[in-house]
């Protein structure tokens, strides 16, 4: 009898761990991506691929407040991990905000100041692989986020599939000046990642503030 309560005490965490997972290797994954994105960016002067190494940034704290969320699970009463949901998607909403503002700014100084990047082929790869991982990745978060009604692990996913979105428009951005010289491509990308990271921000506060 023991055995088997263990079991089917057991059964409703696995998709809290599976969750865990999926969040350590957001964070690990991203940490290498940001570090690479970084500094390629840098040696190219694109805002695009630092923007989008910074958005990996961002996504690497959304998952460790997501880590945080996930491992409060059951560690009190109904009312009050409520309240840690609703912390844990207002801060994920907070990372988007603080990254679009400093990509908008960077973005307006480099059309204002004509600054060139150069052609990035790091860069491009980068947005290659971007574009097949995140999309799976989010997919599974979405997945295990309805599962376990987590709003958080939800927003979490969005942010994760909003990187998989960025790295197709940091590809045309970075394609387009490699193949053609537009340059305007890379502050411009860095402006439509703007968009994205406002829209969601504002949705996940929104929706945090109406629970």
């Amino acid at each position: 009898m023991e055995a088997r309560d263990a079991i089917e005490t057991d059964a409703p965490d696995e998709p809290y761990r599976k969750a865990l997972r999926l969040e350590y290797f957001t964070v690990a994954y991203n940490i290498a991506e940001a570090a690479a994105s970084i500094i390629f960016g840098s040696m190219a002067g694109s805002i695009a691929l630092i923007g989008f190494g910074l958005d990996s940034i961002v996504e690497s704290l959304s998952g460790l407040i997501l880590i945080w969320r996930l491992k409060k699970h059951r560690t009190g009463t109904e009312e009050e991990e409520e309240e840690i949901e609703r912390k844990a998607e207002r801060f994920v909403a907070v990372t988007f905000f603080l990254l679009g503002s400093y990509i908008l700014i960077e973005s307006v100084g480099k059309l204002i100041w004509k600054e060139v990047p150069d052609p990035s082929v790091p860069g491009i790869a980068i947005a290659l692989i971007s574009m097949t991982i995140m999309p799976i990745l989010a997919r599974k978060k979405y997945d295990l986020g309805v599962a376990i009604k987590s709003r958080a692990l939800i927003a979490d996913s969005k942010e994760t599939l909003a990187c998989s979105l960025l790295s197709v428009a940091l590809l045309v951005g970075l394609g387009a000046n490699y193949l053609f010289g537009l340059w305007q491509a890379d502050p411009i990308v860095g402006l439509l990642i703007v968009a994205f990271l406002y829209r969601e921000g504002w949705v996940g506060w929104k929706e945090s503030s109406e629970r």
